[in-house]
């Protein structure tokens, strides 16, 4: 099974992108981030035609996650437990039936958080305190899940093409790295790390300053894994070519194939 995750930056602006990559990679799963429309906006046919179940969280001009699935949903949960009153459509979770069990996954947006500090970060470390409460729940069922999303998290300075440029950067600071080790320390394994681990490999280049033909990237993409769902992770790519087609995305999908 072939779980990917893609930042497409507007899914009105890129189906023709985000269908283009989806007849060639055939993913069983597909986490889109910053779709930027309200629901009933998604072009949610060109999606069924290729056989995937859709579900959306969406929101008008910003944020927004869908879901695309091969496999019918059997729960679906929207919005991150533990704030009512926050309306940015940022997480969609799902659960499904395969031969082997259920598997749980989730497509999440994580604020950015700039600039910092400021409100904005405070949202964005907020937001990663109720990510990790929420993990936490999840994780006691002991099944497959996969958290796959944008977290504007710069990891490491392995994670960026000049660490010193982003030293005071929301995503890099190290409040916000150590508030996804935290997520991590829960016992979800970062898929990339474990099964590749090659330091500039990158998920998103801006469009701005030549980024992408430098190859000024960063990493920020990630499928965060339950042991449950690590223990059957085979491989996992980042289709970085997409990138350089018509009208892109400024991030690119990452796949990881398991064996669910």
């Amino acid at each position: 099974m072939d779980i990917a995750s893609w930042n497409v930056n507007s899914i009105k602006a890129r189906t023709h992108a985000v269908t283009q990559w989806l007849d060639e990679a055939k993913p069983d799963i597909a986490c889109l981030q910053e779709i930027k429309t309200v629901d009933e906006g998604f072009p949610s046919e060109f999606f069924e035609e290729r056989g995937y179940n859709v579900a959306t969280h969406g929101q008008k001009s910003y944020n927004g996650v869908a879901l695309l699935s091969k496999y019918p949903f059997e729960e679906i949960n929207v919005g991150l437990p533990g704030d009512d009153e926050d309306e940015q459509a940022r997480y969609l979770e799902a659960v499904i039936s395969t031969d082997t069990g259920p598997v749980r996954f989730a497509s999440i947006y994580l604020p950015n958080g700039n600039p910092a500090p400021g409100p904005k970060y405070d949202y964005k470390l907020a937001w990663m305190e109720r990510l990790y409460a929420h993990a936490k729940v999840l994780l006691v069922h002991e099944e497959p899940l996969i958290l796959a999303g944008d977290y504007n998290v710069i990891q490491s300075a392995d994670d960026t093409y000049d660490a010193a440029l982003w030293a005071d950067d929301a995503l890099f600071l190290p409040q916000t790295r150590a508030a996804f080790q935290k997520l991590k320390w829960l016992g979800l394994t970062e898929a990339y790390e474990q099964v590749d681990g090659r330091p500039h490999q990158y998920t998103f280049w801006d469009y701005q300053g030549g980024a992408w033909p430098k190859n000024h990237g960063i990493r920020i993409d990630h499928l965060l894994l339950s042991g449950q769902a690590a223990d059957k992770l085979k491989s996992v790519r980042i289709d970085a070519h997409v990138r350089d087609r018509e009208k892109p995305s400024d991030h690119v999908p990452i796949i990881g194939t398991f064996d669910l």
